[in-house]
């Protein structure tokens, strides 16, 4: 039914249809911009829930495809034969698979919560919905694009709004760190850049006989760069003597310069620090986007082209994903026990439940690639959840540090059980989504590698420790004598409403793993047959 309309284009450029009203409603409506910013969100959100519930898990993997001619460049035909016509192509090619299925359903559904958490933005609500929804389109961009350029343009959209969010409506030293994530990532982002042109400009190789010439282009097409660099018996790739000749050391050095630009986001040890700056110095609700989405981009980019277009270097490489994976894990968590704000905790939480993403890929099983996924999602969720009650409890008592917080379960109950719902998950507690995501990608590495996964359990005896710790510093103890006498509300309707909404999805895949996994199950399937006949060619 809805590949008769295009449900991707909608999804992705219905924010702008908000960006359009808004710029039409005077600043000074706070109320009225924040009402239409919010319901914006919703639609993007509707139309990806009927995405995924229309979504067919016995068809071909890659589905709702668009596809329009873009950009055409005829290259010089000087030192080449006449007779074939040489092209750069780009299209505007868009479709979802099991893998970015659920990550465009989670960017609408943790975008519409954290437009509800922006509740608390006290100053320039119109530009800071504005650039709210800038990145939104970005984000689900990155997630459906089917060509290198189109991502490309995609990923780098989100930089510019996710800048000024931090660097305008952050805290203290919110330039320090709105300067630091832009230096990180466009490093980052160049990095890629490069990586992208060598694969666009040898692997992107497909041509076309006409009746009087060849025509030959290079595109970006992601499809067409996969298989040719899969297909040994392909003869326009990896033959010396052709322009398009991609050899053994720079297929090397094309798949560590994507290790590196999206290690960068993840973000990898140790290219972490512009991530802790951020997650301190941002408001809460940008925090939500950033650690909920946005890092997953990193992990999506290494599994789709990391592991898709260099399933061989990756493979023999897998050992060096483990040691990075369990170094994240454990140096994360080990950083996050010792840590006084909440804030920094749960930002060193991060680093150590992205190290699992890593140990999921480093498996390179079907067990392993699902934990990966299923850890993007619940940490999606999850995090969301954490920094939303961050910035609920920073309304109320003005700081996040654990010295200073203490018997809040008595003033607000409802907010305090939450947060211990959140630290559950976040521990890995059975029957919240947590669990299936950990006990997935160890299961997965303890195939193949089992020292190292016997190494990263202890991230999550430590995770028990930090967020313990967290969460009853937090809710039990005095309450500081500033608080004793305030009156502190518990959560508001528009405060509960994402809370609840949070916490049912993470129950939902906790109980209900099959949500996630039947949609996984094609796309994950056809990238361990890919993985398993790579090892077969290079002895396992």
């Amino acid at each position: 039914m809805l590949g008769s309309i295009p449900i991707l284009s909608l999804i992705a450029f219905s924010p702008l249809l908000g960006v359009l009203i808004l710029l039409f409603i005077r600043g000074d409506k706070g109320s009225l911009i924040k009402t239409i910013a919010i319901a914006t969100t919703l639609i993007p959100l509707i139309l990806a829930a009927w995405l995924y519930s229309d979504y067919n898990y016995q068809g071909d993997p890659l589905q709702y495809k668009e596809q329009l001619d873009w950009i055409k460049v005829p290259l010089n035909h000087e030192g080449i034969q006449q007779l074939t016509s040489y092209f750069f192509e780009f299209k505007y090619s868009m479709a979802v698979d099991g893998l970015s299925l659920p990550l465009v359903f989670l960017t609408a559904f943790v975008s519409t919560m954290a437009a509800l958490a922006s509740v608390y933005i006290k100053k320039r609500w119109k530009t800071f919905y504005i650039l709210f929804l800038l990145l939104e389109t970005g984000m689900f961009g990155v997630f459906m694009a089917q060509d290198l350029f189109l991502f490309f343009i995609f990923f780098e959209i989100t930089l510019v709004p996710m800048f000024f969010l931090i660097g305008i409506w952050g805290y203290m030293n919110r330039e320090q760190a709105a300067n630091r994530f832009l230096l990180y990532n466009g490093l980052g982002s160049a990095v890629m850049l490069i990586a992208f042109l060598i694969l666009v400009s040898t692997a992107g190789f497909s041509q076309v006989q006409s009746q009087t010439e060849a025509i030959v282009f290079y595109s970006g097409d992601i499809h067409t760069i996969a298989y040719n660099l899969l297909q040994d018996a392909q003869a326009y790739v990896n033959q010396e003597g052709t322009p398009f000749f991609l050899s053994s050391a720079m297929k090397w050095t094309v798949f560590i310069m994507l290790l590196v630009a999206f290690g960068i986001k993840l973000p990898i040890f140790p290219f972490h620090t512009w991530m802790l700056k951020v997650h301190t110095e941002a408001p809460p609700s940008v925090v939500m986007i950033h650690s909920g989405i946005l890092l997953k981009m990193g992990a999506y980019g290494l599994i789709r082209f990391g592991i898709m277009f260099f399933p061989a270097e990756a493979k023999q490489w897998a050992w060096m994903l483990a040691l990075l994976g369990v170094i994240n894990i454990v140096y994360g968590a080990i950083l996050a026990i010792v840590q006084k704000d909440f804030k920094l905790v749960l930002a060193y939480s991060s680093i150590s439940h992205m190290g699992i993403v890593l140990l999921g890929i480093a498996a390179f099983n079907i067990s392993g690639l699902q934990g990966a996924v299923f850890q993007l999602i619940s940490h999606g969720l999850i995090s969301a959840l954490m920094f939303l009650l961050v910035g609920s409890i920073y309304e109320r008592t003005q700081t996040t540090d654990l010295d200073r917080l203490g018997g809040l379960a008595a003033k607000v109950p409802f907010i305090s059980g939450i947060l211990l719902i959140a630290g559950m998950a976040s521990l890995g507690l059975p029957g919240l989504s947590g669990f299936i995501s950990e006990f997935l990608a160890f299961l997965g590495l303890f195939e193949t590698h089992k020292v190292y996964t016997i190494i990263g359990t202890l991230g999550i005896i430590l995770a028990a420790v930090y967020v313990l710790r967290g969460v009853l510093n937090i809710t039990f103890g005095p309450l500081e004598q500033r608080l004793q006498t305030q009156g502190m509300r518990d959560a508001r309707l528009i405060e509960a409403i994402p809370m609840i909404a949070l916490v049912a999805f993470i129950l939902l895949l906790g109980v209900f793993p099959s949500a996630l996994s039947q949609p996984l199950q094609q796309t994950i399937g056809s990238f361990d047959q890919l993985i398993q006949s790579v090892a077969g060619k290079i002895g396992g």
